[in-house]
């Protein structure tokens, strides 16, 4: 009768770690006045999911000089937070409305943390820097993957 010492099973299989791409790669809110309101949107493009999951942000908080704390920017998902598997096994692209308001003047370099159901942190980093000549902001965000 047949030993089961006998058979030889090899599995053989690829890693896949989930990940997300950004367009436009890089974000540059444009220069406003203090009190007023910037605003720009980027795409987020799934890869690598097996299952559904759901994108968090976590926004980055200023201490202010009369120490409080404060945050600056806000994002919003107007077409929902989740990622969705199609039939196929590719994601749906979310939409990222990312927006920047400040009524004190303030400079400083942070981190916005995208975070999906099973803790994996993708990473965008901006610098703020508000002029006191002009009494604008400008923000440039460069995005890159942890």
């Amino acid at each position: 009768h047949d030993d089961p010492s006998q058979y030889m099973l090899t599995l053989s299989g690829t890693l896949r770690s989930p990940k997300v791409d950004f367009y436009p790669p890089f974000l540059m809110l444009m220069p406003v006045p203090l009190d007023v309101e910037t605003e720009a949107v980027i795409t987020i493009i799934p890869q690598d999911f097996i299952r559904q999951s759901r994108i968090r942000v976590k926004l980055p908080e200023l201490e202010l000089a009369d120490g409080s704390r404060t945050c600056p920017f806000s994002v919003q998902f107007p077409e929902g937070q989740n990622i969705v598997l199609s039939s196929d096994g590719t994601a749906n692209e979310l939409t990222c409305h990312i927006s920047f308001k400040s009524s004190k003047p303030m400079s400083f370099l942070g981190e916005m943390l995208f975070i999906d159901e099973e803790e994996n942190r993708l990473l965008e980093q901006q610098t703020t820097v508000f002029s006191p000549y002009t009494h604008t902001w400008q923000c440039t965000t460069l995005i890159k993957k942890l």
